[in-house]
């Protein structure tokens, strides 16, 4: 399978390079956006592609939006990507681009945790605590949580590591009523997700949730939703508390750069072929097990 590193798109002004998506303007009010087939660990662009990821990410994320859809708009227009890039440019695009609406985000990422894993894991260990939410004492490595926790990160700039706040933080940012909104629509898509994959034998262990505003002040779901990026994927039949399980994402590439010394930050360090071959199986596996189909070219 071909893979896109990075976008060459003429016909569109470049808005900018994400760590992994492309966005171009399509006029005022939408964005061309190209999920490429790069991969961030710990906040920083690995140098090699994961062949046909972008595609997964892109094809799991409408399969999300769609479903989904019931509770909270999303930025999708409906438009077709290829309808809005010259001919040459169409196989960039094809299988791994939305036309979404330009919204105004909301500096704030909504992550929701139904599981100790993770910073969590690591933030429990050291204060009981997650994001300053007390949790009972004795919990496992990976154990599901009494009930899902919302603790919101603070965007950083690229490169930047997400910085953890805590809901009072978030109000202050944001506001108290938009913050309580966020923090109930975020638990409720976790919660409609978490059910629904659990009837195709995943469990979604925790993920995150991006919002925007439109120009009259109302909330989308926007960016990815509840991809392998976003998201700690694990298969049910595997699973049990007081271990790392696997993971349908970018764990095994995450469980790599650990026994490196490298100190999580540019330049990355180069990934071997047999970490590229399992990652991107792993993500192919991830949207076949989720949505019941192979990924579309």
């Amino acid at each position: 399978m071909n893979s896109l590193y990075q976008t060459s798109i003429h016909s569109l002004p470049l808005l900018g390079h994400g760590k992994v998506r492309d966005n171009y303007a399509v006029g005022d009010d939408k964005i061309l956006i190209v999920t490429t087939d790069r991969l961030s660990a710990f906040d920083v662009v690995m140098n090699e592609p994961i062949p046909g990821k972008g595609k997964v990410l892109n094809q799991m994320s409408d399969f999300w939006f769609e479903k989904l859809g019931h509770i909270v708009p999303n930025h999708l227009t409906g438009v077709a990507p290829e309808s809005v890039v010259e001919a040459e440019e169409v196989e960039q695009v094809k299988g791994r681009a939305v036309v979404a609406k330009r919204l105004k985000p909301i500096m704030v990422e909504a992550v929701v945790r139904g599981y100790l894993i993770g910073s969590g894991w690591k933030d429990y260990q050291d204060t009981g605590s997650i994001c300053g939410i007390k949790l009972p004492a004795g919990l496992q490595q990976a154990q599901k949580l009494p009930q899902p926790l919302f603790t919101p990160a603070a965007k950083a700039e690229l490169g930047e590591h997400d910085e953890n706040i805590s809901f009072a933080d978030m109000e202050q940012r944001i506001g108290a009523e938009l913050a309580a909104k966020m923090r109930d629509v975020s638990i409720q898509l976790y919660q409609a997700a978490a059910d629904y994959a659990a009837t195709r034998g995943i469990i979604i262990a925790d993920t995150k949730f991006e919002f925007g505003l439109d120009d009259d002040g109302v909330m989308h779901l926007m960016d990815e939703v509840l991809t392998a990026d976003s998201s700690r994927f694990w298969p049910a039949d595997s699973y049990q508390p007081g271990m790392s399980p696997p993971s349908f994402d970018k764990q095994f590439v995450r469980d790599y750069l650990e026994t490196l010394s490298w100190g999580k930050t540019a330049p990355a360090p180069a990934l071997p072929a047999e970490v590229i071959e399992k990652t991107q199986a792993k993500y192919f596996e991830a949207i076949e097990r989720l949505t019941g189909a192979k990924l579309k070219d």
